[in-house]
């Protein structure tokens, strides 16, 4: 079985010959450059990682190593992840803990007397600062998703039509020779993601946005309504350009919940959301082959319903450790109508903190529960944290070997 087939097989709720793995398919599935970086020293691979998504800093997993961990879906991605910066013309940079990578030409960094790094839109100084990573953090803050400001006011509905994100023909072209390149030479599950060309998303930072909701519910539909409209368009033009040389789309990547429940009232979601999320993926299933991929972190089992009736094919990361996401109670429940993408191994505690025996138990117990009957792609809980110890990640490759070739025991 090819690893295409492999998860189109789970994806379709029917046991493939082994429990799919996807560890850098998405910028939501994968593994910071820091721990990276030392599990491949760790096996005596001196390369330079990449940090090709900078917002997460994460590294990117190279065609060579998706062969060797069996990885079986991987990206088809703008050239540009985050703060306009294109992934080329890759240089030499130094971590604040003291890792050796490559970072994207562009990547410049302004260091207050404090010692933070300033990122700017494009890696121009002349332009609006956009990240902010504290004196020995790990990732960059988001100014537009975190700044709260209490004399704000939403834009138009004209002007959100014309800032509209929407791929260009160029774009659409490195899309396709990508996506043909890795058909061509890999036999590996294919993953789309827009970053905002074809997610319902809202305006203004995160704050903002919630009060939003709550304040101007008319508002809200009627920019929820030309959002849906003008991504069923850029999913036209991505289908028209791509065709089957993708198998998936990843649709949205807003969070609804938070470690203790959803951020908002479930009927909200039903409301403002689900209907939006309904007609473009009946658009995508009635014009694409492509199966359906969202994400949201947190506690979501009272949206699951609504995200399940909306067709989703697959949720993603499955965070375990939120409140109301035990694995046992979601497979019951949800596990003959959606795919868990991920839940594998949890990233807050086990997998960073746990010894080897732990985390090769919890994959062990996590395989056991969301893998029979398919509609189980196994990926850690979000991104591999940068301090994972390398011993650690090679627990969690030793137990999905062991136990994830079906039947599972």
């Amino acid at each position: 079985m090819t690893s295409c087939e492999r998860v189109l097989t789970a994806l379709s709720h029917n046991e493939p010959d082994r429990v799919p793995l996807d560890l850098g398919g998405t910028v939501m599935s994968g593994i910071m450059a820091q721990a990276l970086d030392r599990y491949l020293q760790h096996k005596g691979d001196d390369r330079a990682v990449k940090v090709y998504e900078l917002f997460q800093m994460l590294g990117e997993v190279e065609l060579d190593l998706a062969e060797r961990w069996q990885v079986d879906a991987l990206p088809v991605e703008p050239r540009a992840l985050f703060f306009d910066i294109q992934r080329e013309n890759y240089k030499s940079w130094t971590l604040f803990d003291g890792t050796q990578v490559e970072v994207p030409g562009a990547f410049n960094v302004e260091i207050t007397p404090e010692g933070d790094w300033l990122l700017h839109k494009g890696g121009d100084n002349k332009r609006p600062i956009e990240g902010k990573m504290p004196k020995d953090g790990y990732y960059f803050d988001m100014y537009s998703m975190t700044k709260l400001d209490h004399e704000w006011q939403p834009p138009s509905l004209d002007q959100v039509r014309r800032d509209a994100n929407s791929p260009d023909e160029h774009e659409l072209e490195f899309l396709c020779e990508r996506a043909a390149y890795l058909r061509k030479y890999t036999d590996k599950a294919l993953i789309l993601t827009g970053l905002g060309w074809w997610g319902l998303g809202m305006v203004g930072s995160i704050p903002e946005a919630l009060m939003l909701l709550a304040t101007d519910p008319g508002y809200v539909h009627d920019l929820l309504d030309l959002r849906c409209e003008l991504a069923t368009a850029n999913l036209r033009r991505a289908y028209d350009a791509l065709g089957d040389l993708i198998d998936i789309v990843v649709i949205d990547g807003q969070d609804f919940g938070s470690q203790r429940a959803e951020m908002f009232n479930p009927e909200r979601f039903q409301e403002f959301f689900a209907p939006r999320f309904a007609k473009q993926v009946d658009w995508i299933h009635s014009h694409t082959p492509w199966k359906v991929w969202q994400h949201s972190c947190g506690s979501i089992p009272n949206l699951l319903p609504q995200i399940v009736d909306a067709g989703i094919d697959a949720i993603n990361p499955i965070q375990t450790s939120a409140a109301g996401m035990e694995p046992e109670v979601l497979k019951t429940r949800f596990g003959q109508d959606i795919t868990f993408w991920g839940g594998g191994v949890d990233t807050q505690r086990t997998l960073p903190f746990g010894t080897p025996d732990e985390v090769h138990q919890q994959v062990k117990e996590r395989i056991k529960t969301f893998a029979p009957g398919g509609g189980f792609v196994f990926a850690a809980v979000h991104n591999i944290q940068a301090n994972t110890p390398p011993s650690n990640i090679e627990a969690m490759f030793d137990a999905v070997r062991t136990h994830g070739t079906y039947p599972i025991a």
